[in-house]
């Protein structure tokens, strides 16, 4: 089942590229796209045996995800965050989990960061606030949203909490969720990555988790950086298809100035050549640290089997993934010159969907200063979320 995930995603990526200005100009995936990807497999990649499903690993998750990207940036990064749905399932109570998710193909989507307020109430909460970023919410079937807890209007947090105030996800249906179509941005246009809001909302105790207690079978998939891993996947994907765009172009391309074919010219052939070699050390370092992290967990270890170095590898190796791939698009387009600057060339996509990509979290400098502060002993500002503390 793993190979043939990867199999139809490769299949359906010169689809996505065919139809790439259409998921653009609709600013959400179109709902026979979702049906695309749903047709791979992709959404339920994260569910384990356990479940009926395949149980990828996150190294076989980020090449599935790489596949898409190649296709369209936007379809890729929605065929991530919907894929997540299995890992959130690890955190949530097992039965609880099995009746919320029916089928291994349901889509989640949402933001994690606590954007919200939860004022606990008889047998749960009522969940009120305004949430940005959610990715794919339009075909999403569940919501999961981050937010503080209140008790009596005051902040609570729960006995022995290392925090003044606690904060947890939620889980609700789609349909009580008001989306705010505002998504309308310079690259990754098609992700529908819209603010949404809830007023009120009551949320069973059931419907609510924390990434900090997994329930479901221990493994790499149930650790609370697990459903960051894979997103690296988008950048590289799009990395590696400006990188064969221009070597398609430089085969069939004749400088008359130069009296020589681009095959020949000393600035392509040396340019391309130090793209490949940094995109090959970016994609190597991704996987590398993986498939460490995967081998400690999968023995039965945890996150303090690794050295320091090793722990701090991975969000260090995303953060270069997502930076490194940006670089790498500018500067294919640089070299195509003229011929990236049509709407028509895939390149100005690519450009405008790789910047807007390196904005998330997870390439900005607060990871930076999270590694660093780990590998020096300090306080981590993201220790949770990244697996470092």
């Amino acid at each position: 089942m793993t190979s043939e995930i990867l199999h139809r995603a490769r299949e359906l990526a010169p689809v996505l590229r065919e139809r790439a200005p259409e998921i653009e100009a609709h600013r959400t995936l179109p709902a026979e796209v979702v049906e695309l990807l749903r047709g791979t497999g992709v959404f339920g990649m994260c569910f384990g045996p356990e479940w009926g499903g395949p149980g990828l690993t996150s190294m076989e998750q980020t090449e599935v995800v790489e596949a898409l990207a190649h296709g369209d940036a936007s379809a890729a990064w929605c065929a991530v965050i919907g894929a997540n749905t299995g890992i959130y399932a690890n955190f949530l109570d097992q039965q609880v989990a099995k009746e919320v998710f029916p089928r291994l193909d349901l889509v989640v989507a949402g933001l994690l960061q606590p954007s919200g307020r939860a004022e606990r109430v008889p047998g749960g909460f009522r969940l009120s606030g305004r949430w940005s970023f959610g990715s794919g919410i339009k075909h999403a079937d569940w919501v999961t949203s981050g937010a503080f807890l209140y008790e009596g209007g005051e902040p609570w947090a729960a006995p022995g909490s290392k925090h003044a105030h606690d904060s947890r996800q939620f889980l609700v249906p789609r349909d009580q969720v008001e989306v705010i179509d505002n998504w309308d941005t310079t690259g990754l246009c098609g992700s529908g990555s819209c603010d949404y809001t809830m007023d009120g909302v009551f949320v069973p105790e059931e419907h609510t988790y924390t990434f900090a207690t997994p329930q479901g079978r221990p493994g790499p998939l149930a650790q609370p950086d697990s459903f960051t891993r894979a997103m690296c996947g988008v950048p590289l994907g799009v990395a590696r298809a400006a990188l064969d765009h221009a070597r398609e172009i430089a085969a069939t391309r004749y400088d008359r100035m130069a009296g020589r074919s681009w095959a020949d010219s000393w600035r392509v052939q040396t340019e391309l050549a130090r793209l490949e070699a940094e995109f090959n050390a970016t994609r190597q370092g991704v996987y590398g640290a993986m498939r460490r992290q995967w081998e400690v967990l999968a023995a039965g270890g945890t996150l303090d089997d690794l050295t320091p170095t090793e722990r701090a590898a991975s969000p260090l190796s995303w953060l270069h993934a997502f930076r490194n791939s940006r670089t790498i698009v500018a500067r294919t387009y640089d070299l195509l010159q003229t011929w990236s600057i049509n709407r028509s060339s895939p390149m100005d996509r690519w450009l405008r969907d790789t910047t807007v990509m390196a904005q998330h979290l997870v390439a900005q400098d607060r990871i930076l200063q999270s590694a660093g502060a780990y590998l020096l002993g300090g306080t981590p500002e993201f220790g949770i979320s990244l697996g470092l503390v």
